[in-house]
């Protein structure tokens, strides 16, 4: 047992699908490293692939078992969604058909919809009710509004989106532009669809508790700052030939565990079905500024929003009616 582990903690079952793809490999590690879920919490490990990628888990699988990690206290390969999301807690739907250069986003949606179906019928079958859902595999809003409608036996909050990407790479810049570390920068977060619509608000934040407008040329903030966040999945393709992985699963932990453990009054970023909340019409799956606390996701719904901001809340909420009319028939 790790050092100070309490013996009488009982374990959680926590599912990976697409667990043996380069963002589910990354994601893996600090998952079982405690870096998600607590220090102190043990964990059932149950992975999901496809049949094709079986082989590529089993070397994984090795892998995490080699690593020796003392919080892990099962590990289960499948190919089938029923075993895998099989009592969960806590589910990362990961894997998803990646967007190929000649596929367009209706593409994308088209290809990945049917995935999202059955795994949200197998979650609405077998895994537990408080099951909390994270949905990473692209076009993550839409996928999770199929998962969502398709398990209807499961409240819609527990389903969300990953927007956290986007969060994290908006800190990343400002801390870069300021000339100081990421953990100076707080509630800056990502309103819409994670796609190049997202607006990243700057209006709130806070870099070393001054306000970032202050900071910051609004030129710069609502130009170079809002471009380089929403195409930045495109410049690490080009730079590195691969869309993110590492940063990906990064995002996916810290969105989890924030949900899991609590967000300590900062806001962030979490894309779940509306109710209603700054004109976004009910069950869309939109990215808002939310706090977590007790396992629960609070919507910071007293916010001004002024034109700029309103302009930009009301492009994605546009992009998502036309992603759900496009699924219409999944939901």
């Amino acid at each position: 047992m790790q050092r100070g582990q309490d013996q009488s903690i009982k374990p959680i079952r926590v599912a990976v699908t697409g667990a043996a793809g380069n963002i589910g490999y990354a994601l893996l590690w600090r998952i079982a490293s405690g870096d998600c879920f607590g220090s102190n919490q043990p964990i059932i490990l149950q992975l999901l692939e496809i049949p094709p990628g079986m082989q590529r888990l089993e070397g994984v699988i090795m892998e995490l078992k080699d690593s020796a990690f003392p919080l892990i206290h099962d590990i289960i390969g499948t190919d089938d969604p029923e075993v895998a999301f099989k009592d969960t807690e806590a589910i990362f739907l990961v894997g998803s058909r990646p967007r190929t250069k000649d596929m367009d986003r209706s593409d994308l949606v088209a290809a990945n919809g049917p995935i999202f179906v059955g795994q949200g019928r197998a979650i609405n079958s077998v895994a537990s009710r408080n099951v909390k859902v994270i949905t990473v595999g692209n076009p993550c809003n839409t996928n999770a509004l199929i998962a969502s409608a398709n398990a209807p036996d499961i409240p819609s909050r527990q389903f969300t989106a990953m927007t956290r990407l986007d969060q994290n790479r908006a800190v990343g810049l400002m801390a870069e532009k300021a000339g100081v570390t990421s953990s100076r920068i707080k509630d800056v977060f990502i309103w819409g669809n994670h796609s190049n619509t997202m607006y990243p608000d700057p209006r709130f934040a806070l870099v070393e508790d001054q306000h970032a407008t202050e900071i910051f040329d609004r030129n710069w903030l609502n130009g170079e700052f809002l471009n380089t966040v929403a195409t930045r999945g495109k410049a690490v393709i080009m730079a590195r030939g691969a869309s993110s992985a590492a940063s990906a699963a990064s995002a996916a932990v810290d969105h989890m565990r924030d949900w899991w453990q609590g967000s300590d009054g900062r806001i962030v970023s979490m894309a779940l079905p509306s109710e209603g909340w700054y004109g976004v019409p009910e069950g869309l799956v939109y990215s808002f500024p939310c706090k977590c606390e007790d396992g629960e996701i609070n919507v910071v719904d007293n916010l001004e929003i002024d034109e700029f901001a309103q302009g930009k809340i009301s492009e994605n909420i546009q992009a998502l009616l036309q992603e759900r009319e496009a699924v219409s028939e999944l939901l």
